[in-house]
This record gives C-alpha cells, structure tokens and sequence, in this order.
C-alpha cells in the first residue's frame, strides 16, 4: 500500500494523508515534489539519516583532515566569506532595532571571527548550516549552537513539507542508532547549499566539494603510487656476476660487499672470471602526466584556480583575473545563505521581544563584498559620491555601516566643543569629487578630489 502511494504519478487527492489515509486537519498540497529518484529515498528518510549525506560528510572531514589541499580550500574560503563581519543593513533609522542587533549580536558572539568562520566551514564542509535556538527564559535567544547536520532527519511527507511543526527534526545517535532529541521547527534554523529542490524540505544540502570525492581519492592513489615507483626504481643498483661461484660463496661475497657499502672506496676484486656492471633507475620518473591530470581535475571543482592554493603554473593573467571573479561570486553566495541563518534567528528574537519584524525594512549582511581592498572600495565610494548618490548608499559602498556612522555623527553633534561649527548641523558640502579620464582596472584610484 505504501509503495502503490508513493510511486503513483496522479496527485494524492486532499481528502487522505500520503501514509495512512487518515483525514488531515487543513492541507492545501498537491502532488510530489521530489523527483522521482527520491521516492525510494523517502522509505529511508521516514527511518533514518540520509546515508549518502553522511557518507559524503565524513568522506569531507577526512579529506580535510589528510590533505592540506582540501583544508586550505575549505580555510580560505570560510575565512574569505566572513571578511568584515555580520552588520544590519536598513533604511529605517529606528534606534530600536539597531541596538535590538546589537545586543543579539553580542549575546550569539557573532561579532567573533572564529565563531563566523565555524560556521562557514560547516557549511562548505558539510553542505548544511545548522543551528540550534537556545532560549533565554521566554523573552530572548541566548545562544544559536552549530549542530552536526548529518546526524539529523527532517520529518518530511512525500511532498517535501514538515508532517508536523512540533516535531520537525529528530537527532539521532549513529552509533547506537538511538533517538536523542527531538526539535521543533522553530528550535533550527537551517540553511542548505545547493539542495536538489528548495521546496522539498527532506532534500538536504551538498558539500562543496561532494563531487571532487572520487578525483582525489584518484589523485591520493596515484602519489602514493608515484611515490612508491621513485623509492624502488630511481636508485642506481650495479649487478655483480661470479661465474661458477657456489652458493656459499655468494652469500659470503655478498655480506663483504655490503659491509664496505658504507666506506669510500666503490671498486669490487674479482678472483675468478665475473663483472659488475651497473644498473641505470627508470628513465621516465619525470613522467607525472597523470597526476598534473587529476591535479587539475580536482581544482576544477575547487571553488578558485590552483594558483591561488599554491600551485603556480603557466595559467594567463586575464584568465586568472576572470577565474577570481568566479571566486568572488562563490564567496558571495555563501555570505548570502551563511547571514540568511542568522537573520532568521534574529527575527524570532525580535518576536520575542514583542517586536514585529515585518515592520521594519532590513536584512542581515556581511560587511565586505567580493573581498574588494579597501582602496578598491574608497575608490568606488568616491565615484558613487561624484555620481550623486545619497550618502547611505556611499558609506555602504565604501564597507561601512551607515547606522554606525549616523550614530557618531550623532554623537560628535551633541559632544562639547569648544570651537563649534559655524555652520551648525549642517555643514557646508565637502571636497568636489570628479572621475577622471582613462580609469585603471587594476584596483588603483582614478578620482580627483578638489576643495573648489
């Protein structure tokens, strides 16, 4: 019965659940919305972990911990993304939420580096952020802990949404097989990388690195075996003859040589007719063409080229220069989803409090974008500020919070100052900003800047 439900094409009508047939309190879904595939995978998803997910999450961690490859790309790119930190970005200049932020962001200890950058990895590493809600009594949330993903199993219907809000997520013991807890939808805040279907909530995220699994277990295989070549055969080994000798005689010819392999003198007294002639190593041990193959392989599901991992070859400066922008864009996704969690947590943080989110036009975002330098970004400032562009939008494009920046100057206004403005609050404009002709495109400043 189960599986004539499951494997049907036709929608489930709305008076019966996928399962059992019973009547639903109020449901509106139609159909599947995984794929086909995935119908198998749902007997298992309703039993147990997704085992390819935890499969590839160990083969990960492992990776990460053998290879410093694969711990450098997973390093660079966590650290990378969280350049600059979490800031709010908003239009609304109510103080209210501004210092609601604050106060959550140093509660979670997002305003640590190592804290951001943990979670980064996780979700490069292991495909799925999640975090788990810890309350503080019933009016805030005091800390969002990092949970190990592949040891969970969402509670999903064969149309990809929660059975039941209350007990949307069960943790489970892989050794033991034995449940741990249980979660409400509230108590995780989720984030996937690159799921098969968005909507389909029993459809877990991918690591980063998922498909580059079998190319470096390749690569490992072939240096060892590389390795393993030049110790046997690049050596120079010398074949000595003793025609008629006995075997007694070999072997006590053999210990008196290799007993005087250690003195300086190298030539070998023969008494009876014999030779020793030397054996040359192999002669095409510089031949690493299959590992320069699977090297290269192996990068192109890396998220930059190997020349940024300390690979340096004969890759084209423009190449290298379009292949970073890819990078950058990689980054940006990842700072996307990544801030996304914590805003989800800040917004039940808020309702908590008696606040209502939606009344207040902002989102959460990491401070620096596209890792640009800090020229580069006074640079684009300057020529948004020559183009006219309200000030917010400047000091953001210049890597600044404009809520901080209002509030010092907020705060320099109501100092004392024994040689006030003379123009009060609103003083004369600034330096004339103007673009000059024949911009660089290497990062460098094309902007004048006159007090005319």
């Amino acid at each position: 019965m189960i599986l004539n439900r499951l494997f049907r094409r036709k929608p489930i009508p709305e008076h019966e659940t996928p399962l059992t047939g019973e009547q639903p309190q109020a449901s509106t879904e139609r159909g599947y919305r995984s794929t086909p595939e995935d119908f198998v995978k749902y007997l298992y998803r309703i039993m147990w972990v997704d085992p390819d997910l935890r499969q590839a999450v160990l083969d990960i961690r492992d990776m990460d911990r053998r290879d410093g490859r694969v711990k450098k790309i997973h390093a660079r790119m966590a650290r990378t993304s969280v350049k600059g930190g979490l800031q709010l970005a908003t239009s609304s200049q109510n103080k209210k939420i501004i210092d609601a932020w604050k106060r959550f962001e140093n509660r979670l200890g997002l305003a640590n580096p190592q804290k951001l950058e943990s979670d980064a990895r996780a979700l490069v590493m292991e495909g799925n952020l999640m975090l788990q809600t810890v309350l503080d009594g019933d009016t805030r949330v005091a800390q969002a802990i990092r949970m190990p993903s592949e040891t969970f199993l969402p509670k999903v219907a064969p149309n990809g949404t929660f059975l039941d809000p209350q007990t949307a997520w069960e943790q489970y013991d892989l050794t033991t097989g034995a449940k741990v807890a249980g979660f409400a939808l509230w108590e995780i805040a989720w984030a996937r990388l690159t799921p098969d279907n968005f909507d389909d909530m029993g459809s877990r995220g991918r690591p980063y690195l998922d498909a580059s699994r079998t190319v470096w277990k390749q690569l490992r295989m072939t240096e060892d075996d590389l390795v393993i070549r030049r110790r046997t055969r690049a050596p120079l080994r010398m074949a000595h003859v003793l025609e008629g000798a006995t075997k007694d005689e070999l072997e006590d010819y053999q210990k008196r040589v290799e007993a005087d392999q250690d003195s300086i003198t190298t030539d070998y007294y023969l008494n009876r007719k014999g030779g020793v002639q030397a054996v040359q190593g192999d002669a095409n041990l510089d031949q690493i063409a299959d590992v320069s193959y699977l090297l290269d392989t192996f990068f192109a599901g890396a998220p930059a080229p190997k020349g940024l991992f300390g690979y340096s070859g004969d890759l084209n400066r423009d190449i290298l220069e379009d292949l970073k922008r890819d990078y950058y864009e990689e980054i940006d996704a990842i700072q996307d989803i990544q801030a996304h969690v914590y805003e989800q947590i800040f917004r039940f943080d808020l309702l908590l409090q008696g606040i209502n989110p939606d009344s207040f036009d902002f989102y959460i975002e990491f401070a620096e974008r596209r890792t640009d330098t800090p020229n580069q970004r006074a640079d684009l400032a300057l020529k948004y500020q020559a183009m006219g562009i309200p000030k917010e939008m400047v000091w953001k494009s210049a890597g600044l919070n404009p809520a901080e920046v209002r509030a010092q100057r907020e705060a320099e206004l109501d100092e004392d100052d024994p040689y006030p403005d003379p123009f009060g609050p609103n003083p004369q404009p600034g330096p004339r900003v103007s673009i000059t002709p024949g911009n660089r495109p290497k990062g460098e400043s094309a902007t004048s800047i006159s007090n005319d």
